[in-house]
């Protein structure tokens, strides 16, 4: 995630977007909750199930620093609201989800905001940077991630992944595959045993040529979505597709298919389960 560059004006009005955003989202969550608890009880007992919807009606710490953050300080995310607004708009109707962003900084306390009661976790490859933003934001749940992959080695990943069988769609794995380079093989258990339902892909790296760039992330959000269990698909944002490698890589294993909004440099995919994807040939 690149550190972005910012002007008074924009992020003065994108401040106050995203702080508005947040509350709607706080509003939003404890409505359903509310809802949720009423619904739980018979007609005679709807004064306490109110009762009890008003006590559940709080905030969580994240939520609260968030606010206090984005209305407080000029430093704002990188993606315009228009980009943030195609995930919020997924999150309305799955959070609480498990929710994994490859990325850490100035949006991270949005997205664990956007996801009430629900998991939201981070991978990051600086551990510096993991560092700073969780000191200032303790409740980030953050770890960080060892990349095998260089960008300038994105055409020659591109080439010759076929000719890797544990890289293919019926027998690509994650953990432990070594022989298959652009699986992510160091993370967290976490990520390998939960299901993800949303996952953000806006790190690591990608703008020069030592960077690891995205395509491990790429390839393996594919196989987590691939080899999801649950019912629904697995939704995948990808940032900065005006860049070549990134565009690249999605057109290859996301899939145009898949394609369901593109919002300024983000891309919104609709990821099936390998059940009911298309079998034949290679991921696209």
């Amino acid at each position: 995630m690149k550190r972005p560059q910012f002007t008074p004006e924009k992020s003065c009005l994108l401040a106050v977007a995203l702080s508005g955003l947040i509350i709607g989202a706080f509003l939003l969550s404890n409505l359903i909750r509310s809802v949720d608890n009423i619904s739980s009880f018979g007609l005679c007992s709807l004064a306490s199930a109110k009762a009890r919807a008003a006590a559940d009606y709080d905030a969580t710490p994240a939520q609260l620093q968030s606010i206090l953050h984005y209305a407080t300080s000029k430093i704002v995310p990188q993606q315009s609201l228009a980009e943030i607004s195609v995930t919020f708009d997924v999150l309305k109707t799955r959070s609480p989800c498990n929710f994994l962003v490859f990325g850490l900084g100035f949006d991270s306390l949005m997205w664990t905001s956007l996801n009430p009661h629900g998991t939201t976790l981070f991978l990051e490859e600086d551990p510096k940077w993991v560092q700073t933003i969780v000191k200032k934001a303790p409740t980030l749940n953050a770890h960080t991630v060892q990349y095998r992959t260089q960008l300038q080695e994105a055409n020659s990943l591109l080439k010759t992944y076929r000719s890797e069988p544990l890289c293919s769609p019926s027998k690509a794995y994650l953990r432990g595959n070594y022989k298959c380079k652009l699986a992510l093989t160091g993370l967290p258990d976490e990520v390998y045993d939960k299901e993800w339902d949303l996952i953000m892909i806006d790190a690591p790296r990608g703008y020069f040529p030592e960077a690891p760039g995205r395509m491990a992330a790429i390839f393996s959000a594919v196989v987590m979505a691939r080899g999801r269990k649950g019912s629904g698909v697995t939704h995948v944002f990808l940032h900065d597709v005006d860049r070549r490698v990134e565009k690249m890589f999605a057109e290859e294993f996301l899939c145009r298919k898949n394609l369901v909004k593109a919002v300024g440099r983000l891309w919104h995919f609709e990821i099936p389960a390998a059940n009911v994807s298309h079998s034949g040939g290679w991921f696209c």
